[in-house]
């Protein structure tokens, strides 16, 4: 794969960051649990494209998303309903709903297994888009998908009742899953919520480390980067009152 270059950014970029994209690329481009490489490469290009859908904009300006109905402005490499899940959760994330989850995974169009994977794909890939927009430069280059099959395994420990999937809660992380959750005194449910597909959350730790903090760290307000923790609460609070995140 390519090296990530920033260089048009004209300002220096850290290089646990740059590491961090490059491990996450390797990471969408290889065959996941329920996805080959070349479905995962293709979510992150539905969802750079999601930003001007015209059906997507329509929605996104609309009292209720449900009232307009059409078709994405899709490349057309995946089911309808990934395009669905992948264009929904990328522009409107704050208004998604049960009834909407329903009508995709309860009607069995995708499993919740798909459903989980394509999200933290989708999330995962936005955290990159979203440092090449702050820096003002083209997005990174997708790399080309890595042979191999989906791994298709569901971890025994995922059990439902607490959120729209199954979670596996932290004194159910054994096995192996016992290196789902470090030792800490919270696990965020943002983290809990991909654990049906332990592998996303695995590069969601990874990933957190760089563009955020550490995820064991999130209770420890001393914890420090270039910003202290109240300015990183207030830029991260701004956003995303910006971004409508009800999270």
């Amino acid at each position: 794969m390519e090296a990530i270059d920033y260089s048009a950014a004209g300002v220096e970029v850290r290089a646990d960051l740059l590491e961090a994209h490059r491990d996450l690329l390797e990471h969408i481009r290889a065959a996941g649990t329920w996805w080959t490489g070349a479905q995962r490469i293709a979510m992150v290009e539905e969802a750079r494209r999601s930003l001007g859908c015209r059906l997507c904009q329509d929605r996104k300006a609309a009292l209720s998303p449900a009232h307009v109905q059409g078709e994405h402005d899709s490349l057309g490499l995946l089911p309808p309903a990934a395009v669905e899940v992948v264009h929904r959760v990328r522009t409107d994330p704050a208004r998604l709903s049960r009834s909407w989850f329903d009508s995709i995974v309860g009607a069995g169009q995708l499993s919740d297994g798909e459903y989980v994977e394509l999200v933290a794909v989708v999330a995962l890939s936005a955290g990159i888009d979203f440092v090449g927009c702050a820096l003002g430069v083209a997005p990174v280059r997708l790399p080309p998908p890595l042979p191999g099959e989906p791994s298709r395994r569901r971890p025994a420990s995922a059990k439902g009742g607490t959120a729209w999937v199954p979670l596996i809660a932290a004194e159910d992380a054994t096995g192996p899953e016992a290196d789902l959750y470090p030792a800490t005194p919270m696990v965020p449910n943002v983290v809990r919520a991909l654990s049906l597909v332990p592998d996303e959350v695995r590069a969601l730790w990874r990933s957190s480390n760089a563009h955020y903090v550490p995820l064991e760290q999130i209770p420890d307000p001393s914890a420090r980067r270039s910003l202290d923790r109240m300015q990183m609460e207030l830029v991260a609070a701004r956003v995303s009152a910006l971004n409508q995140c009800f999270y």
